[in-house]
């Protein structure tokens, strides 16, 4: 059996302020490429690891633009919702999404958690699963999410998880799986999404762990403008064989992503970093409205009004959130 596999489509309706190009122009390119491999290499199924969409309620007349080039391949399309799929991080709600419209429709096929597929041809059997994202991905037992048992009594098992399984440790505020952890013995492949950056195929023996990276450069990270957009190819034949595929559509990322943007954003960040660096310096505010002390330290250094603004703002969010009061008192 053969299988092409895709993931972080971000399928929207405008373009990005990081890119200077068509992006909804692009990532249609992409997929009409998707689906002419499909059918030049006779795969039995496309996957995709999550977020077709960049939003649960994108404008209706985009997905029936996308649902019809969809209705073009002439093998099933399973998936996963990604975060961007759901509202809140709630894949129980993906059923009032446009995702869950296109499942309804019967243009993919969603994978819901718990759910096992038995697809079988030339004698090989393939037990397919699938993770959607939820908000307590990867921070829990990874044996949860990335793990899954053989009920079917499958040749091999294909799990796809929405989950940030990464190459090398993230920042800890970013909830992250390192793929060390992600080998478990009845899982043969591992299909991963989320993390935009993808990282080389993984091997151990006779098992995978694969995240081709995102078909959508969303934004102009360094990184992302060195990156090529590509999918994996994976053959299940007595033995598992993965192979990857850039696109040759896809446009460099220097020639569709701008780099002024990201270096305005770095210079508002490196001012944003220095200002709440002086808030917590200011030991004479102690017992000052924590607002205050913000329009009070903008004053008095000269801080530009989008700064401050950008500051209050965050506050407000914070607040809001965790209905924490004004004051900073103990």
């Amino acid at each position: 059996m053969r299988f092409l596999y895709v993931t972080d489509t971000h399928i929207r309706g405008t373009s990005p302020r990081s890119r200077t190009d068509d992006f909804p122009l692009a990532i249609r390119e992409k997929l009409q490429e998707v689906i002419e491999l499909a059918h030049r290499e006779e795969v039995d199924a496309v996957l995709h690891g999550g977020d077709l969409f960049d939003r649960p309620d994108i404008s209706p007349a985009v997905v029936r633009e996308f649902a019809a080039l969809f209705r073009r391949l002439q093998v099933p399309l399973y998936m996963i919702a990604g975060n961007h799929d759901i509202y809140g991080h709630n894949p129980d709600t993906v059923d009032r999404s446009m995702l869950g419209l296109l499942d309804a429709f019967g243009t993919v096929r969603l994978l819901r958690s718990g759910e096992k597929l038995l697809l079988e041809k030339g004698g090989v059997s393939v037990q397919l699963s699938g993770q959607p994202f939820h908000y307590d991905l990867d921070k829990r037992d990874p044996a949860l999410d990335y793990s899954v048992e053989n009920r079917t009594g499958a040749d091999v098992c294909i799990h796809m998880v929405h989950g940030m399984a990464v190459d090398r440790a993230l920042p800890a505020e970013v909830p992250h799986t390192l793929i060390d952890r992600l080998w478990f013995d009845q899982v043969d492949v591992l299909l991963t999404g989320h993390y935009h950056a993808g990282f080389p195929v993984q091997r151990r023996g006779n098992r995978y762990i694969v995240n081709p990276g995102a078909l959508a450069r969303i934004n102009n990270h360094p990184s992302e403008i060195r990156r090529r957009p590509q999918v994996a190819l994976i053959d299940i034949d007595g033995e598992i064989r993965v192979r990857i595929l850039p696109l040759s559509c896809a446009a460099s990322g220097e020639a569709v992503l701008d780099r002024s943007y990201i270096e305005k954003a770095a210079f508002r960040e490196e001012k944003m970093a220095g200002f709440v660096q002086q808030i917590r310096e200011a030991g004479n505010f102690q017992h000052m409205a924590v607002t205050d002390i913000v329009e009070e330290i903008a004053r008095m250094t000269g801080v530009e009004d989008e700064v401050r603004l950008e500051a209050l703002a965050r506050i407000g969010e914070v607040q809001e959130r965790f209905g924490y009061g004004e004051g900073v008192e103990d």
